[in-house]
């Protein structure tokens, strides 16, 4: 399992249309584009179809990601994904928090064959740092393989964040890096082509004001 390195970056634009701070309820089934970003070309297919948001890579070694054009906080970030062709070696997942003047950004992403990393890219990509272990790490939260929908979820509060998948606590972390920015889905190749997910109600819920 080959999970290092990029050897070129491909970027779906990215576009802050509006900002919705973290203080309402934020739902998008993929019945329609909306504000998300599409394309197809050599590389890469990214389109609302079916109620879903298909990203299929074409190229080997790749990544890309696309964005909502919104802005968040604080908050509960969920997103289901299913990997429904392509080989499993390959990740998938959320970013949040992203700053569009820089390019910064966290990242929650999973594999097909059963690992997990947490980290921020930094520069368009340019610098990735995991926070949790050192690079990937396995899970037995993940489930394995084609036509398994994983439901990623981060509970975020300034710099506090706990990461889930399909319930499962996978790390916590404590980073001040990004408080704020637009939320995206992601998807990667690792020697191969090919892959192609599905996501599905990502969904940002405000957290409960206390007191």
């Amino acid at each position: 399992m080959r999970k290092n390195g990029i050897l070129f970056l491909i970027l779906l634009a990215i576009l802050a249309l509006s900002a919705c701070g973290g203080e309402k309820p934020y739902e998008e089934t993929f019945d329609e584009p909306g504000t998300w970003r599409v394309g197809d070309d050599a590389d890469v297919n990214g389109q609302v179809v079916d109620g879903v948001y298909d990203m299929l890579m074409k190229s080997d070694d790749a990544l890309i990601w696309t964005t909502a054009g919104e802005s968040f906080t604080d908050g509960v970030y969920q997103v289901e994904a299913t990997q429904v062709a392509g080989p499993d070696n390959n990740g998938y997942g959320m970013l949040l928090r992203l700053d569009d003047n820089k390019d910064d950004f966290y990242v929650f992403k999973i594999s097909g064959d059963g690992y997990v990393w947490i980290g921020r890219y930094l520069g368009g990509g340019a610098e990735a740092d995991p926070m949790v272990g050192d690079w990937w790490f396995e899970s037995p939260a993940v489930k394995k393989g084609l036509n398994q929908t994983n439901t990623l979820r981060v509970n975020a509060e300034g710099g506090n964040m706990i990461f889930f998948v399909n319930g499962q606590e996978v790390g916590r972390v404590t980073d001040n890096t990004l408080a704020s920015g637009d939320i995206g889905l992601w998807l990667e190749s690792f020697g191969k082509g090919g892959v192609q997910v599905q996501f599905d109600n990502f969904t940002v819920t405000p957290l409960e004001k206390k007191g």
